[in-house]
């Protein structure tokens, strides 16, 4: 099977599907951690469009549509519009991707705000998302909520529970690493996908 996870530097997923003996690449406009051999660094809208895929994972910026960060669309009560035209350029690349041509189809990010909801819903027809999960639901003993929209895919399901609760990303350190840290994919909900999707 030919496998694209798109916004994956950290090729956490694509190894796990290679493992498994798919045809996996991760894409994204920074250099990958992985093989460069099976990175595909640009964009994620031109790669899904390059070649044939049987399956899509994506992992989309959720700066701008995320509910952690809703309170500075409006603060004070008062609308900010370029927060709100970065919000919208943000969801319209979700949507992208969950559109794309590739007929299997995995999107994920945290916990939606209303807003990007209801944009997503009104503006391209994506139902709320298909499934939330922990990662102590997959083998890390870790508390990071995540939702997946699914497209020709069955929800996953708990694949080994496991017994603590830290909110290491949800505690991580300041500094220029932040970002990177708290998007990477734990290697238990990788496993999972290509278990259950491969």
């Amino acid at each position: 099977m030919r496998v694209l996870i798109a916004c994956e530097f950290s090729a956490i997923v694509c190894q796990a599907f290679r493992e498994r003996g798919h045809e996996a690449f991760s894409n994204d406009l920074l250099p990958t951690e992985g093989n460069p051999i099976h990175h595909i660094q640009g964009d994620a809208d031109m790669a899904c469009r390059q070649q044939s895929w049987d399956l899509l994972i994506a992992h989309p910026p959720c700066t701008y549509l995320c509910n952690s960060g809703v309170r500075w669309l409006a603060p004070g009560g008062k609308l900010d519009s370029k927060r709100h035209k970065l919000m919208m350029q943000a969801a319209d690349f979700f949507a992208a991707l969950y559109w794309s041509v590739i007929p299997r189809a995995c999107i994920e990010n945290p916990v939606m705000h209303c807003y990007a909801k209801d944009y997503l819903q009104s503006a391209w027809k994506i139902p709320g998302q298909t499934m939330t999960f922990q990662p102590w639901q997959h083998g890390e003993p870790e508390v990071k909520r995540s939702c997946l929209w699914l497209r020709g895919l069955s929800p996953l399901v708990p694949s080994n529970i496991v017994e603590g609760r830290s909110a290491r990303v949800h505690r991580e350190s300041p500094g220029p690493d932040r970002w990177k840290n708290r998007s990477r994919t734990l290697k238990g909900v990788a496993l999972a996908m290509s278990q259950q999707w491969g």
